[in-house]
């Protein structure tokens, strides 16, 4: 038995070093072979909003790029924590996918004992579009600009609503009453579809929202767009002027749509799913539709994503300790 033992050492090292060369050879048949049946698409908010519309939009095309049903599945709730928990304990093969927002980096922040970590617990894709987030009023809101939206603040109470407690557009909010000193009260909505239904109609006399969500009711006239947040104007709102412009030095926001996958899914799903949404946003049927919608396209590789949430995390936390707020 002791001079067998060399041998079986060696013929473990064998099959150890081989297992390890045939695994990649192992993810490329799967993702060859994937997909084999619908892929679900998760969206952690209501439908009607920015990320659903990027969703469903891209999920269009990759129905007819992968040859198989990609399923929008809305599954709102705690400000996505919900959908984002599904999705991380989710068997990482491919078939379970989800849209997330910039709000994402926010939830540690909002959120204790989460259940997931937006930095370890997902396989980043690509990016699929970016978009500043707007301060607009209701119709029948006198103010023309921030100068007078901030005077007429400051002269009687005023409400704002967005997407949710706890989203890149709360915090957009708050960060405007502190640089202008006005006192407003945060009235969050299920998700953006609602709250500019809520601006439209009047309920509330004015919103922090992304800029798609808005544009349709500002051309409507229901609604009057006052600045974008980020720091240059939007190509998509180029008459629109930025809150830097406007008074508030240095404001710089915007919004982010991302595609992940549970962690541990193969990277050459990961790959493939990467290259057909590159060449997606660069075909003019569904890069026009989001840019109408006031979208900017913006693919980008896996890693440009991770960097995107590794990042949001550390300047929103340093956002929030600044403001004193308390999201829990």
């Amino acid at each position: 038995m002791i001079l067998q033992r060399p041998l079986l050492i060696r013929f473990a090292i064998t099959a150890s070093v081989l297992t390890g060369a045939l695994f990649p050879l192992a993810e490329q048949a799967a993702a060859q072979s994937w997909p084999s049946r619908p892929v679900r698409l998760v969206v952690p908010y209501v439908p009607g909003g920015a990320t659903d519309l990027v969703s469903r939009i891209v999920g269009e095309q990759l129905t007819a790029r992968l040859g198989q049903q990609l399923v929008v599945d809305n599954r709102p709730g705690a400000t996505g924590t919900i959908a984002f928990t599904g999705v991380a304990e989710a068997i990482p093969d491919g078939y379970t996918l989800i849209t997330t927002a910039d709000s994402l980096t926010l939830l540690p922040h909002a959120y204790r004992n989460l259940k997931f970590d937006p930095r370890t617990s997902f396989a980043p894709i690509s990016l699929m579009s970016t978009q500043p987030l707007v301060l607009a009023v209701h119709a029948a809101v006198p103010a023309k600009n921030v100068k007078e939206f901030i005077a007429l603040a400051k002269s009687k109470p005023l409400t704002f609503g967005t997407s949710g407690t706890g989203t890149s557009q709360h915090l957009s909010g708050e960060l405007i009453k502190k640089m202008t000193g006005i006192d407003m009260v945060h009235i969050p909505y299920k998700g953006g579809g609602q709250a500019i239904i809520e601006l439209s109609g009047g309920q509330v006399p004015a919103a922090v929202l992304g800029s798609s969500t808005v544009i349709p009711q500002h051309k409507a006239g229901r609604v009057r767009i006052l600045a974008v947040t980020s720091k240059k104007r939007s190509a998509v709102l180029p008459d629109i002027p930025t809150l830097d412009e406007s008074g508030l030095a240095g404001f710089d926001v915007y919004q982010w749509t991302a595609m992940l996958a549970p962690a541990k899914t193969p990277k050459a799903i990961i790959n493939r799913l990467n290259s057909e949404i590159s060449a997606i946003l660069k075909q003019p049927a569904a890069r026009d539709r989001l840019q109408a919608a006031g979208f900017e396209t913006q693919p980008s590789s896996p890693e440009e994503v991770a960097k995107l949430i590794s990042e949001g995390m550390a300047g929103w936390g340093k956002l929030i300790q600044e403001l004193k707020l308390d999201l829990r």
